[in-house]
């Protein structure tokens, strides 16, 4: 059963709400800026007259990654200061690109902020076009960057029978979506090697299942993913959300290891090993929750539900509201999602503690061969 399905929304609230709700996935980026300035620093210059071109695939918008332009321009700058520089922010074509836009010349957040628009030389583009077709031109990309995104798949490979992602599928749910992850991955990488110029560079920093089968939201506390079934299946259970909503709320995702993710590489003869592609770093890392970190210093149960929930739902609302029967009228939809993160909240406020949204990613540096 193949379950075509077009990758959510990241949020349903635009102007900037992502990036405002999810300050751990910024301490992601950050993390990730020296594996960059590594690849810079072992690029040869260009030839004269050709920019440096720059992507960050699964953008959303782009807050989260802004600091790390700035900081790829300087770097580039303090190499060559009078290279050109291009970057193409991608996402689907319904993300919130106009937040975007708005961020990148100065129109949103902090005033004291350099627009990065402003930069000299610095030309900014959009593309809506999914990862999962080249989106380049080939051989004219010098960075790639994309930062927890690649986990959403082309399709979904079939719906989670009683759980709402693949992390607490049975064996054969989480065949399937394996199968479908692998397939995708290459299908990735191969748009993003025909895109490379030689001796380009991706940084990668996605979602994962590390050594120590630690997962995001599952590092030893409460579920996360655990708890969204309960609460969507405690919908069910009411008579709130009929049968075939509660087997909706699939989310169209899968986890890989750092095993899997490499696997690509390891095979001199795979397709991707072909196209001239070399892993040169892989890693995992935990980035540590920041709402329970500040919970842990100022102990206001009530407050942490309050920041906390919020960076859950920008980015799994729309897989929520997306499961929902569409004949219902657009008030009874919204009730039921509030309500369902109102409960989830509630929760929280409660009983605070082991509730946390740690990030596990894998992180990965890879060249194209010259």
């Amino acid at each position: 059963m193949n379950v075509k399905a077009a990758m959510p929304v990241i949020s349903m609230r635009g102007a900037g709400y992502y990036s405002s709700n999810t300050v751990g996935a910024k301490a992601v980026i950050d993390r990730a800026g020296d594996l960059v300035a590594e690849a810079i620093a072992a690029m040869q210059p260009l030839a004269g007259g050709v920019p440096f071109t720059v992507a960050d695939f699964g953008a959303a918008d782009g807050g989260t990654s802004l600091d790390l332009m700035r900081r790829i321009v300087g770097l580039v700058r303090a190499k060559e200061p009078d290279r050109e520089i291009a970057i193409t922010y991608t996402d689907l074509p319904h993300n919130d690109f106009a937040a975007l836009f708005r961020l990148t010349q100065g129109l949103l957040g902090a005033p004291t902020d350099a627009p990065l628009a402003g930069m000299p030389d610095v030309y900014i583009f959009g593309s809506g076009t999914s990862f999962y077709r080249q989106i380049l031109a080939s051989g004219t990309l010098s960075l790639g960057f994309s930062a927890t995104a690649m986990h959403w798949l082309s399709s979904r490979p079939t719906m989670i029978a009683d759980h709402v992602q693949a992390v607490g599928a049975t064996p054969r749910e989480q065949a399937q979506f394996r199968a479908q992850a692998m397939a995708d991955w290459e299908t990735i990488l191969l748009h993003r090697a025909r895109e490379l110029r030689p001796g380009g560079r991706l940084v990668l920093a996605n979602f994962c299942v590390d050594e120590e089968g630690r997962y995001l939201g599952n590092t030893g506390g409460v579920n996360m993913f655990d708890t969204f079934a309960r609460h969507w299946r405690e919908l069910h259970a009411s008579g709130r959300i009929s049968a075939p909503e509660y087997r909706n709320a699939t989310f169209q995702q899968f986890y890989k290891s750092k095993v899997e993710f490499a696997a690509p590489f390891a095979d001199a003869n795979s397709a991707v090993s072909r196209a001239g592609l070399r892993l040169d770093h892989v890693s995992t890392t935990v980035t540590a929750c920041p709402y329970a970190a500040d919970f842990r210093r100022h102990g206001d149960a009530a407050r942490f539900a309050e920041a906390y929930v919020p960076t859950l739902r920008s980015w799994s609302e729309t897989v929520f509201a997306g499961a929902l029967d569409p004949s219902r009228p657009a008030e009874e939809r919204a009730a039921i999602v509030d309500d369902f993160y109102g409960a989830y909240q509630a929760e929280v406020a409660r009983a605070p503690e082991g509730h946390a949204m740690d990030y596990v990613h894998c992180f990965m540096v890879i060249s194209k061969a010259s």
